[in-house]
């Protein structure tokens, strides 16, 4: 047995479009990739990869599924196989075991580190927004930052009392196991006896793990005493590791892929201010040095990293040197320095969300060249301190696994060094020669099987008297915004979601699929989660991940030409939600009404008796009002 962290990692890991180019010649076609279907013979591509959501899509044979589902059906293997080969391939390591009853009780204990400290999360944001002490305090100083509820609320940030042991005592009155509180570093035990918290009088940040579960905490203190320290940090424990983790990983990965860019910047309050700003793709290492993990993290989304660096050069010049792993893992690195002593959230804070935006364009600066400008000003004409640089400047370009990029780099710091070319390739040709590479963890693919599949007839929609088209219509909205915020008339922001299911409370789906569907929703929404489209994507009813594959892919994008060329701009679904979202639940009640109306007229026609005539009369006339009201807002005309 594969262990459950393990399949995560791998999950996690895999990415879609180089597990399917392992097989399948891709090529990009806006958001998407197509090719050439390997399970049934085509000649006109209708194979789609999804690079932003993990998953591939034939419309042609109707096949889909993310990279182990991919694996599974084109070299025929089983479920463990297909990990073993993406494990495999990504150099993970897998220690299967059996599933003992010691195994399953280290699962369940992590399990139970997840819950304390998901729980501990919503205590310190209920402490804040809920008592005085957390409004006076706590609110009170995120708000003074200029943090919007929303990102509060998002980010879960809360506030620990200025109390010894308040979460200790809530925790144990809540039946928590206090040993697991001591594990999370929540509790500290002092002598074997008094306990105490960790974060006691600190605001509090919750860190998140890539799914979105609550592994730890940062918490800040909002004294002037020098002797306590401004940071407090959960310790290390069976589900934090912080060289694997970046905080604000989780809200920033689907922006990270959408916009094939990462910002960095240094700590919590940067990511939430840019974040608030708009720009969704940032995340921060937390205060601790840049690992390997940390950098293959942000590999997986986007291969472009811009980093956003504060004004204090001392701290700039000692990170350079370990900023070289970011190109040696095959990244683009672009640095953006802020003016003043200002830092990403102090600036944006200032001079607001598009000047903050205009700055990161019109100063960002490959980072070969940064670096070299940068160690040029610190040497001044010392011509020791010069060849130094040249030395250092050439070990960074000898990072880059790219020839071509490599060589661009050395002929734009020749100009900047102000020596011969063929010299800085000289030192580049002796630092590769003096390495030891050992680049020998690339898998070769079995062979592709010989038997392809026959082509399945895709199956054609025609004119039908369901309501199906409409009931998926609805799952497609849900899957694709029920993680949207919407602004209506008459409240305030609300998730699609919840909207959606409130909305059709009155109405019964026909098609069972879609029913399983609403009904996961209604339940996960009762637990207070809200699913994202990758739990239907992955779920463990085949049927329902096929649904969701096929309602989050599409074989049509929007020629560019239309704008670029002829100056037509065609507005997207997503530009306007609100109508979106109510044009989906009309749709389907007025097909409902529609089929309760002809009923209606059958049984009138059917029906002998004057009185029950007449009753049935009026309800329909009744059912006519609700029609009348949809179709005003669709736009229809009624013409009977």
């Amino acid at each position: 047995m594969i262990p459950k962290e393990t399949v995560d990692k791998i999950i996690e890991t895999s990415r879609i479009e180089e597990v399917v180019g392992d097989f399948v010649s891709l090529k990009r076609r806006g958001t998407s990739m197509i090719g050439l279907c390997p399970f049934h013979n085509e000649r006109t591509p209708s194979f789609h990869v999804s690079v932003g959501k993990g998953i591939f899509k034939c419309f042609g044979c109707g096949q889909g599924g993310d990279s182990v589902r991919f694996i599974m059906e084109h070299e025929k293997a089983t479920y463990p196989e297909a990990l073993r080969y993406l494990a495999n391939k990504y150099s993970i390591e897998i220690e299967e075991v059996e599933n003992s009853p010691e195994e399953q009780a280290v699962n369940d204990r992590r399990e139970s580190l997840y819950i304390v400290s998901g729980w501990a999360a919503k205590f310190f944001h209920q402490q804040m927004m809920e008592t005085d002490e957390g409004k006076s305090i706590g609110l009170s100083y995120f708000k003074e930052r200029g943090f919007r509820d929303d990102i509060i609320k998002k980010f879960e940030l809360g506030y620990s009392p200025d109390v010894w042991d308040a979460l200790t005592q809530q925790g144990i009155k809540e039946g928590y196991n206090i040993q697991f509180l001591e594990d999370t570093g929540l509790t500290i035990r002092k002598d074997n006896e008094k306990l105490y918290d960790r974060f006691r009088g600190r605001v509090m940040f919750p860190i998140h793990s890539f799914t979105g579960r609550v592994i730890g905490f940062g918490g800040r203190t909002l004294k002037t005493d020098k002797a306590v320290p401004k940071y407090v940090n959960s310790p290390e424990s069976d589900i934090y590791h912080k060289s694997n983790v970046l905080y604000g990983l989780f809200f920033a990965k689907k922006s990270m892929r959408d916009e094939d860019n990462c910002y960095l910047v240094e700590g919590y309050a940067d990511v939430l201010s840019v974040h608030q700003a708009g720009v969704e793709n940032v995340v921060a290492s937390s205060g601790t040095s840049l690992t390997i993990e940390q950098i293959r993290m942000i590999g997986r989304f986007t291969k472009n990293i811009t980093i956003l660096y504060d004004g204090d050069e001392a701290g700039i010049k000692a990170s350079l040197r370990g900023l070289d792993m970011i190109l040696e893992e095959g990244l683009n690195v672009k640095v953006v320095n802020f003016p003043d002593s200002h830092d990403p959230d102090s600036y944006v804070q200032k001079f607001g969300s598009a000047a903050f935006k205009t700055h990161i364009d019109q100063n960002k600066k490959d980072f070969i060249l940064y670096k070299t400008g940068i160690l040029l000003k610190d040497a001044g004409n010392d011509p020791i301190k010069r060849a130094g640089i040249i030395r250092e400047v050439v070990e960074s370009i000898a990072k880059i696994p790219d020839g071509i990029k490599a060589s661009v780099f050395v002929r734009e710091c020749s100009s900047l060094l102000q020596i011969e070319e063929r010299v800085l390739i000289s030192e580049l040709n002796k630092i590769r020669l003096g390495k030891i590479k050992k680049d020998n963890n690339s898998y070769t693919p079995q062979n592709q099987p010989d038997n392809i599949p026959e082509p399945l007839a895709p199956e054609l929609p025609g004119i039908s008297d369901t309501d199906e088209n409409q009931e998926k219509e609805i799952v497609r909205l849900l899957l694709n915004y029920g993680h949207e915020l919407v602004h209506w008339d008459d409240i305030t922001d609300t998730y699609i979601a919840p909207y959606i299911i409130a909305n059709l409370a009155d109405v019964s789906f026909e098609n069972t699929l879609c029913t399983r569907v609403i009904d996961e929703y209604k339940k996960q929404l009762e637990n207070g989660a809200l699913p994202s489209e990758q739990d239907f994507i992955k779920h463990a009813d085949h049927e329902i991940a096929d649904l969701a594959i096929s309602m989050v892919s599409s074989p049509y994008i929007l020629s560019e030409n239309w704008y670029a060329k002829r100056k037509i701009y065609v507005r997207n679904e997503s530009e306007n939600l609100r109508s979106t979202i109510l044009g989906g639940i009309f749709h389907l009640k007025k097909r409902k009404v529609d089929r309760i109306l002809k009923k209606i007229r059958d049984d009138i026609q059917a029906e002998t008796d004057i009185d029950n005539q007449n009753i049935l009369m009026r309800h329909y006339l009744q059912v006519k009002e609700v029609e009348k009201g949809i179709s005003i807002f669709l736009g229809s005309v009624i013409v009977k």
